[in-house]
């Protein structure tokens, strides 16, 4: 991670890094982020973790925001920020290479521990995403067929699917369902 905190802003529901030393530095520090033609951009829930760890400093239309006013900024985005980010914070502090999942359907794809989960070329079985995650409230209620589609989301993307149940007290349990073939 950088020493000092990196300058970052706030466009619309990104946060952009435009520095690219300064980009290259987040990115590998953690697997944050995205490059998108010389810039990084970062999801609101790998922004908030850095702006809470002192790592990025963060504004918007010029204006320099806190982390309580930029958390408030990403529920009206995201009303499901909270748990979230309640659940990525988590599976970062454990050590879990964690991306966003909304390409897989997913809320995140973690990896396992020093994995690099953007490597580039054919990866190894233990490189792929280790496990999906769903991020659900502890009142969460789904139907079989939505519990079967999440399953086999992971199982055809190798992996294993983790509901993260927030309690009302914001810990998280893990409950790891798999696909038994019989």
């Amino acid at each position: 991670m950088p020493k000092k905190a990196v300058k970052a802003e706030l466009v619309e529901d990104r946060v952009v890094i435009w520095n690219k030393s300064d980009a290259n530095k987040i990115f590998e520090s953690g697997w944050y982020g995205n490059f998108e033609e010389n810039k990084l951009e970062l999801a609101l829930l790998e922004a908030a973790l850095l702006l809470e760890r002192k790592k990025i400093e963060l504004t918007r239309k010029k204006k320099k925001l806190s982390f309580k006013n930029f958390y408030k900024l990403a529920l009206k985005i995201d009303p499901r920020f909270n748990m979230r980010y309640i659940v990525y914070k988590d599976l970062r502090e454990r050590g879990f290479p964690t991306r966003t999942g909304f390409k897989f359907g997913c809320d995140f794809r973690v990896y396992g521990r020093g994995v690099k989960p953007l490597k580039r070329g054919p990866k190894a079985p233990h490189e792929h995403t280790k496990w999906i995650v769903f991020a659900v409230p502890e009142d969460y209620s789904c139907s079989f067929h939505e519990l079967s589609r999440a399953i086999r989301l992971a199982h055809n993307i190798r992996s294993n699917m983790l509901w993260a149940v927030v309690d009302n007290d914001n810990d998280v349990t893990y409950y790891e369902v798999k696909y038994i073939s019989p």
